[in-house]
């Protein structure tokens, strides 16, 4: 039985954000692009049924994201939303649940997280499960790094230049975060 799709894009103070989900959960996201109608086709590309426009889908997410892009800390493994876990393999549900755990300002290797995962030998696997990553931010896979530090391929909407710019802006976060954090 097929599902009934939505979905929203929300203006954020880096762009156009976008979410896709179905009767079971959140199926895609997209990163900020500069206009409304690129980020619709980022977000919908290979959807060949009807999608529903609907504003109110998943508020609190819509809340974070745009609270994150301002700048303000949330811990984004808090975050309770349901995934659309029916097209991921089990190997890719172990990458994207420990790329998950790599906390806001951190980053780890692509064999790094390979070893985590219980896949010590899949560093390249693990880089083409993040480079199909449907849900980019919420599974952080830009704060995963080459073994020597780089910051490679990115395949959202600007490339290495956006991973770039969200490590940044997250290493910016963490510094004022440690800074008011009462002992």
């Amino acid at each position: 039985m097929k599902t009934e799709l939505k979905y929203t894009i929300f203006k954020t103070n880096w762009g156009f954000f976008g979410l896709l989900a179905d009767d079971t959960g959140l199926l895609r996201t997209t990163l900020p692009t500069t206009n409304f109608q690129t980020t619709k086709r980022y977000l919908l590309v290979g959807m060949f049924r009807p999608v529903k426009e609907d504003e109110k889908l998943y508020p609190e997410l819509q809340k974070y994201i745009k609270a994150y892009l301002k700048g303000t800390y949330i811990n984004h493994n808090r975050l309770n939303f349901p995934v659309s876990r029916h097209r991921f393999s089990d190997f890719a549900c172990k990458v994207l649940k420990v790329c998950k755990q790599v906390s806001l300002g951190k980053t780890i290797t692509y064999s790094q997280l390979a070893k985590k995962a219980g896949f010590p030998k899949a560093a390249r696997a693990v880089g083409n499960i993040l480079a199909k990553n449907p849900l980019p931010l919420l599974i952080p896979c830009h704060r995963v790094i080459r073994a020597d530090g780089k910051i490679c391929n990115f395949s959202a909407p600007g490339g290495a230049k956006t991973k770039k710019k969200m490590l940044e802006h997250e290493k910016l976060i963490a510094t004022k975060t440690q800074r008011h954090k009462v002992s």
